[in-house]
This record gives structure tokens, C-alpha cells and sequence, in this order.
């Protein structure tokens, strides 16, 4: 008895199966995930140099970009290669520990990415309602602040989750029907009451992504208040346009994150590989396309990476 409780205590492996239903096109469906995985790693990664490098881009809004850019390489570096590795290795296992690395870094970056996004909406409405006491406000001291006080906040928020999951026995089965762990997936698995993984592990991080999400619609509707009593047309239009890519951003980021949760609590009649394939590509195609979104639509970065690549090509 006593052996088989410290068993339950220690899991060892468990089975990822991937997307149910769709094993026999694991192999075609791994080509696109990889192809976008690849222009994420590739996009940011030169997001990440050009403001490294470039001195003009040393400012507040572009420092909150760089955390955007290295918290979404966390994001689908943490998924995407295991996924990758079920597709076309058939390498389903996953340890114990692995699979808590895995799930810790997920909701982690995902909850760090809702706080960079407030934070932006914040640096925005800093240069557009008191443009004069920009530099004053936010000073790098107070950047630094804010940076490290919102990545605490999800380490915070998300490490109780793997605490909750090392304290349940695993005596039934070990199947996750899934491409990664995640902490209400894996904790369905254990023959103990998961109450408090329910609560927890799904209240305070959609309170706390809620809390984000109410502070950027306050952000940006002083945003348009104060835009709205600018005299010209010129100046409301470069003022909003200063606000587009952040937007475009907001609204990749958390439309299909509700979609995603409403649908699980409301979206009895979706099938489970509707579920898995979607929440599949929410991990690699917001991390994908906000680089080429902030290239597209932010000049600065626009002219960097074209000055960068015309360079190359002399060379």
C-alpha cells in the first residue's frame, strides 16, 4: 500500500496524444505549424535586433516591444517543438517535470503577455493625453519598474498551479489528449478532488487577464477622448495611427483567448479536435504576425528592417 501511494505521488510519464482524431495527418499538419514556428523565431528574433542596435528605437514603447517579442518566443518555444516532435517522431512521452516546465511556461508568457499589453496601452496613453511630460513619466527607472513588477505579478499568478498539480495522485490514466500539458488538462487526470485547481486555475488568471483587459479599454478611451479634441484632422489622424499597431496586437491576442474560454464552457457541440487544433494555432500565430504587424505599421521599425535587409543585399 505504502509503494503504491508514492507511486500515485510520482507519475513518471505521461502520453501526449496529439490532436484526436487527426493522428493520420500528423505528419502534413506538423509542415505548416513548423513553417509558421520558423517565421515567428525569425521575426522576432529581428524585432529583437533592430531594437537592440538601433539607438533611435531606445525608447519606452519599443522596450515594451522587445518584452512582447522575447515573452512570445517563450510562448511557442515552450509548445511548438514538442507538438512538432508528436507530429513526425511519435514522441508522445513527456516526464512529470517536463510536463510542469512546459505548462509553467505556457500559462506564464501567456499571462505576461496580457501585462505587456497593458503596459503598452498605458506608455500610449502617456504619449498621446500629457505628450509634454513623456520623458518625465515614463523614465527608464520607472520602465524597469513596471517590467519587473508585471513579469512578477504572472510568476506569481502561475506558479501556485504547478504547487496544486505536485500535490494530486496520478493512479488512473496517463493519457492527455493533447499536444502540450496544461494545468486543467493534467489535473482532470488525478483520482482526487481538483477543486481547488478548477478555482484557482482558471479564476485568478482570467480575473487577473480580465483586469488587463478593463484597464486597456480605460487607456484607450481616454485615448479617444483626447485624440477627438485635437483641431486638425492631421494630427487626430497621427495620433491614432501611433495606436494601430498596438491595437491590431490587443485584438489577435485576446479575441481568440475568449473565443478559446468561452468555448470550452459554453461550445458543448464543438468537437475536441476543433478545440486542440485551435488552441494550437493561438500558440504559434499571434507570435508569428506581431512582428510583421509592428514592421507594417510602425515607420521607424518599417525603415530599420528595410534599411537592414538593402544593406545585406549590397554586401
Amino acid at each position: 500500500m505504502i509503494i503504491f501511494n508514492l507511486s500515485s505521488y510520482n507519475p513518471g510519464h505521461f502520453i501526449l496524444v496529439g490532436i484526436p482524431g487527426l493522428e493520420q495527418f500528423h505528419v502534413w499538419i506538423g509542415i505548416p505549424f513548423c513553417i509558421i514556428y520558423i517565421l515567428a523565431i525569425m521575426g522576432n528574433c529581428i524585432l529583437l535586433y533592430l531594437i537592440a542596435v538601433e539607438r533611435s528605437l531606445h525608447e519606452p514603447m519599443f522596450f515594451f516591444l522587445s518584452m512582447l517579442a522575447m515573452t512570445d518566443l517563450i510562448l511557442s518555444t515552450a509548445t511548438v517543438p514538442k507538438t512538432l516532435s508528436i507530429f513526425w517522431l511519435v514522441a508522445r512521452e513527456i516526464t512529470f517535470p517536463g510536463c510542469l516546465t512546459q505548462m509553467f511556461f505556457l500559462h506564464f508568457s501567456t499571462a505576461l503577455d496580457s501585462a505587456i499589453l497593458m503596459a503598452m496601452a498605458f506608455d500610449r496613453y502617456v504619449a498621446i493625453c500629457s505628450p509634454l511630460r513623456y520623458t518625465t513619466i515614463l523614465t527608464p527607472k520607472t520602465i524597469i519598474k513596471i517590467a519587473v513588477g508585471i513579469a512578477f505579478r504572472s510568476f506569481c499568478i502561475i506558479l501556485p498551479d504547478v504547487f496544486l498539480l505536485t500535490r494530486l495522485p496520478f493512479c488512473r490514466t496517463r493519457i492527455i489528449s493533447h499536444t502540450y500539458c496544461e494545468h486543467i488538462g493534467v489535473a482532470r487526470l488525478a483520482c482526487a478532488d481538483i477543486s481547488i485547481n478548477i478555482w484557482f486555475g482558471f479564476c485568478v488568471p482570467f480575473m487577473t487577464v480580465m483586469s488587463d483587459v478593463i484597464l486597456i479599454a480605460v487607456s484607450y478611451t481616454l485615448i479617444l477622448c483626447a485624440v477627438f479634441r485635437l483641431p486638425s484632422r492631421d494630427a487626430r489622424q497621427k495620433a491614432l495611427s501611433t495606436c494601430g499597431s498596438h491595437v491590431c496586437v490587443i485584438l489577435m491576442f485576446y479575441t481568440p483567448l475568449f473565443f478559446s474560454i468561452l468555448a470550452h464552457r459554453f461550445g458543448h457541440n464543438i468537437s475536441r479536435t476543433f478545440h486542440i487544433m485551435f488552441a494550437n494555432l493561438y500558440i504559434v500565430i499571434p507570435p508569428a504576425l506581431n512582428p510583421i504587424v509592428y514592421g507594417v505599421k510602425t515607420k521607424q521599425i518599417r525603415d530599420k528592417v528595410v534599411h537592414l535587409f538593402s544593406t545585406k543585399s549590397l554586401e
